[in-house]
């Protein structure tokens, strides 16, 4: 079996600082992902979600996701990425603030 803690820190580490602390006897531990001192997720791994790789590839899609969405990117536009396997590559958030160009103008 893969190492859990292995596959969130190979699927964070690139962006965010990561920190897995112990929670309790049942085994769970709390997960929180910061970046420039900005506390950007934070949650928590059962020992069940751990233990089983597809839950816990679910649930690193379901924080990538929510972040993502937190960041600005559409929703539509993350979730086809992830069901054609394109990969995490998502579009750059929308512009705040700007006017977007338009044609003929």
């Amino acid at each position: 079996m893969d190492n859990p803690f292995q596959l969130i820190t190979d699927a964070f580490a690139a962006d965010y600082q990561i920190n897995l602390s112990i929670q309790g006897l049942d085994g769970s531990i709390m997960l929180t992902l910061s970046n420039s001192g900005r506390v950007v997720a934070k949650r928590m791994i059962s020992a069940e979600q751990r233990n089983d790789p597809q839950r816990l590839k679910r649930l690193v899609q379901s924080i990538q996701f929510g972040i993502a969405i937190e960041q600005g990117h559409s929703a539509v536009a993350i979730l086809e990425a992830m069901t054609t396997g394109s990969g995490p590559a998502l579009p750059p958030p929308p512009l705040k603030g700007r006017l977007r160009p338009t044609l003929g103008l």
